[in-house]
């Protein structure tokens, strides 16, 4: 799709501290209207404060943010719906009525906002819930009712901080089809995510946060591209002397050979183990995944020990 050029977030140069510890160093984040913005990074990296800073929720030590036009993001609190990765609902209140109260939390009067919600529900295959209190309802459900709360007021910007955790299948996809409709209703969508499936179906721009810092700012294509194509090849025989004649790369996996493509493509690989005797049971090229980019992207980062923003922020 087309993206377009107005923003409906930016931030440059965001930082936070925390005791004493930066956990938030120098994020820019640049959200184009309409668009599904992804913002990734392993547990810890930063992203909940990064999306509170946006929000205003928290104040930034440093940098500046724009959201929707407004300076100060709490200009522009009604216009805006938000999923925090803390669920919760009152667990007395029915679906409709939940609904309906988050709604009205941002300027939506409630009994517009019960209308909408009954017919949000149905669409959603909640229709058998609207007056189930939350205790009776799974944690999927009462999840997905939440995020119907946060749509219910039609808002500019829908901001989704790890939306998926801890769905079943059944209710991923109906929470991907959910950010879908947003979207094509002319939302812009700002979600936080570690799932890289989720993000590669769905975002058209991500940015990629590990140690609080900035690594990557592109689209999926774009992140995928940084790595070379691989092959996979399958040999008529096996026998030790078939590394020699395979590029250095090469690793031996129960579905073949892979190693990354040369510069000047396969057939030169291909060229020496024909020539050593070695035939073709099977070859294949494989596109990086998103999750390899984010593997290179992010290194060793990942494996350092979680900064305590998550949890204090």
């Amino acid at each position: 799709m087309s993206l377009s050029s107005e923003l409906a977030v930016s931030a440059s140069g965001l930082i936070k501290n925390f005791g004493g510890k930066r956990v938030v160093d120098g994020v820019d984040i640049a959200v184009p209207k309409g668009a599904i913005y992804g913002v990734l990074g392993p547990n810890g990296a930063g992203k909940t404060t990064t999306l509170r800073m946006l929000l205003g929720i928290i104040e930034p030590d440093g940098g500046s943010r724009t959201l929707l036009g407004a300076s100060h993001p709490r200009d522009a609190s009604d216009r805006v719906g938000y999923l925090p990765e803390e669920r919760g609902l009152y667990p007395a209140m029915k679906a409709k009525d939940a609904v309906a109260f988050l709604g009205a939390l941002r300027g939506l009067d409630l009994a517009t906002g019960r209308k909408r919600a009954v017919t949000l529900l149905e669409q959603a295959g909640l229709g058998h819930a609207v007056d189930s209190k939350i205790r009776k309802l799974s944690k999927g459900m009462a999840q997905l009712v939440q995020l119907l709360g946060s749509v219910v007021h039609q808002p500019d910007l829908l901001v989704l901080d790890e939306p998926f955790s801890g769905l079943d299948p059944v209710n991923q996809e109906k929470l991907e089809a959910m950010i879908l409709a947003e979207r094509d209703r002319g939302a812009t969508i700002l979600m936080s995510t570690h799932v890289m499936a989720h993000a590669e179906r769905l975002c058209d721009r991500l940015t990629i946060i590990a140690g609080g810092k900035h690594r990557f700012e592109g689209t999926v294509d774009e992140a995928r591209g940084m790595l070379p194509m691989r092959a996979r090849y399958v040999p008529d025989r096996e026998d030790p002397g078939l590394a020699a004649f395979l590029p250095a790369d090469a690793v031996q996996t129960p579905a073949g050979w892979r190693f990354s493509v040369p510069d000047g493509g396969v057939e030169a690989a291909l060229k020496r183990l024909i020539e050593g005797g070695y035939g073709i049971a099977g070859l294949s090229m494989e596109r990086p995944g998103l999750h390899d980019a984010f593997v290179r992207i992010v290194g060793s980062t990942a494996a350092g020990t979680p900064p305590a923003e998550e949890t204090q922020a």
